[in-house]
């Protein structure tokens, strides 16, 4: 019998349990590494990150709906900001380097809804995909400097973290609609600017 479609609130639940994995995945190796965003001159959440995944999306969107209207209306408004400005950088052949629509007083709004990518990006780390390529990721400028200094710098293996992220994926849209569905390729911003997905 084939595998059916998950039920919602078990999705998000495992998608909770899989972002703390990742947060102390990445807490490790920053420890190791002596990283820490405290002081650092180069905010991250200028950074322009594209996101993939439907049960992201849902899940900041759960996040969101969970804010009082007023702080809402004020988030996703800066959020159609964020995506015009950054059409405008397009267009004129640079890269968007515009405050995330989420940022509050320099801290994530939404911290505990925020996406894979807000939370992993920072140390060096590595993704081998499925044809057995690996990709190289040396984290941020301040990561770099400091792993310099190392012999042996340790690395974040973030393999079975996405593994994981695509089967809750599958399980969120199931087995079936996953390979019919357009791919998802959004900003943040544009996943606040065109609400909910459709699956």
């Amino acid at each position: 019998m084939p595998k059916q479609k998950e039920n919602r609130s078990s999705v998000f639940r495992k998608l909770a349990v899989l972002y703390k994995d990742m947060e102390e995945n990445y807490a490790e190796v920053a420890q190791e590494i002596g990283l820490a965003c405290t002081g650092c001159a180069n905010n991250c959440c200028t950074s322009y990150f594209m996101h993939h995944t439907y049960v992201e999306w849902a899940y900041l969107w759960k996040g969101i709906k969970s804010l009082p209207s007023a702080e809402r209306a004020v988030f996703l408004e800066k959020a159609t900001q964020y995506v015009s400005q950054t059409k405008t950088d397009l267009m004129n052949g640079t890269r968007p380097h515009t405050m995330c629509p989420l940022n509050k007083d320099g801290l994530c709004g939404l911290y505990s809804h925020r996406l894979m990518i807000c939370r992993m990006h920072g140390v060096p780390n590595t993704l081998t995909a499925p044809d057995g390529s690996t990709r190289v990721f040396p984290g941020c400028y301040q990561s770099q400097k400091l792993i310099r200094q190392m012999d042996h710098p340790p690395v974040l293996d973030r393999t079975a973290l996405y593994m994981r992220l695509v089967q809750l994926e599958i399980a969120f849209v199931g087995p079936k609609r996953i390979r019919i569905l357009p791919r998802v390729n959004l900003t943040l911003a544009e996943m606040l600017e065109q609400g909910p997905p459709r699956v």
